[in-house]
């Protein structure tokens, strides 16, 4: 078992730091850790970033070298792991995807042993299931036959995980996250966009065509809970995590119409069409509903938002950041 480290000394690199998660993650670790312990790093040039972003490197994560330069260089003592090519981003080009999804990740696994890194964080996604996976409750154990490169990615870096912490030690933890939902980043090029998307929309006063039919119900999640999930996780104690490849995590999950109806509730003349394109598959061939019992037995995992509360907060939130 590794020692525990004084948290004065804990320095962190966060790689994707300015996609949907990092953006938000960024700022929590910073709340907790203190500001400059924190290292953001993304593959955007520093003068494409906000100021407020820094300490920031530009990193190239395929460029080994530049990541151990910085590991060492910054005595880097745990690692955020969060770059990758999403679901339907990465069906346009699926080799990218899969170069950058699971050799990057090999890449942090191999330096955080060398290094001594005390944990990893890497994030799976329900992506891993597919169209034999068990659709209602899926089980942390359920099948994982993903039909999308992301996907195949994803569960394999799930098993690249587990073998680093069982040859070599390495705490690696992992989250499969649902679709996320967050009023400070973009959509990223995922299926489950269309639930961030839709808000943009509704907030300007425009009408929305969604990309999925209007009932397809699949497994989400308000960014705030994402957020949490993942300090909890990463905060548990060692003996505690019994899942070594990814904990299946959960608390929303709604329609498309579902999500029309409550935004409804608000903005009356909001209007959605439906027009289904190439992510339809995609979704049709996800679960439903997670069962995420392990996470809450093995670290007390519990979601605050459900469908009303994270609404009212992301059109809230989006109408502030609209009239600044």
């Amino acid at each position: 078992m590794p020692s525990k480290i004084d948290m004065n000394n804990t320095k962190i690199l966060v790689i994707g730091a300015c996609g949907q998660i990092g953006t938000e993650l960024l700022v929590a670790l910073r709340k907790r850790n203190g500001h400059d312990n924190v290292i953001a790093t993304d593959i955007h040039y520093r003068e494409n970033v906000s100021p407020e972003i820094a300490p920031y490197y530009k990193l190239d994560v395929l460029n080994t070298d530049a990541l151990e330069a910085l590991i060492v260089d910054l005595e880097i003592t745990q690692i955020y792991h969060l770059a990758a090519v999403l679901s339907a981003k990465g069906e346009s080009n699926p080799t990218l995807a899969w170069d950058l999804n699971m050799n990057s990740l090999l890449s942090v696994l191999d330096l955080s042993v060398k290094h001594k890194i005390s944990k990893v964080f890497w994030p799976s996604s329900i992506a891993v299931f597919g169209p034999d996976s068990v659709k209602e409750n899926c089980p942390q154990q359920g099948v994982t036959e993903p039909s999308t490169v992301y996907g195949i990615s994803k569960a394999a870096g799930e098993q690249w995980c587990k073998y680093y912490f069982e040859k070599y030690g390495l705490d690696v933890r992992s989250l499969r996250y649902p679709g996320l939902i967050s009023y400070t980043g973009a959509p990223g090029g995922g299926t489950t966009d269309y639930a961030v998307d839709i808000f943009h929309h509704a907030i300007k006063g425009e009408s929305y065509t969604c990309f999925l039919n209007e009932q397809t119900a699949l497994p989400m999640m308000f960014m705030q809970d994402a957020i949490n999930a993942t300090l909890q996780l990463m905060d548990a104690p060692y003996k505690g995590i019994k899942v070594r490849t990814a904990y299946n995590l959960s608390a929303l999950s709604f329609t498309p119409e579902e999500l029309e109806k409550e935004i409804k509730s608000l903005i009356p003349e909001f209007s959605v069409s439906y027009a289904p394109d190439f992510r339809q598959a995609i979704a049709d061939s996800w679960p439903a509903s997670i069962d995420d019992s392990a996470a809450r037995r093995d670290w007390g995992w519990k979601p605050s938002y459900n469908l009303k509360a994270m609404v009212r907060e992301m059109l809230e939130n989006l109408w502030v950041l609209q009239a600044e």
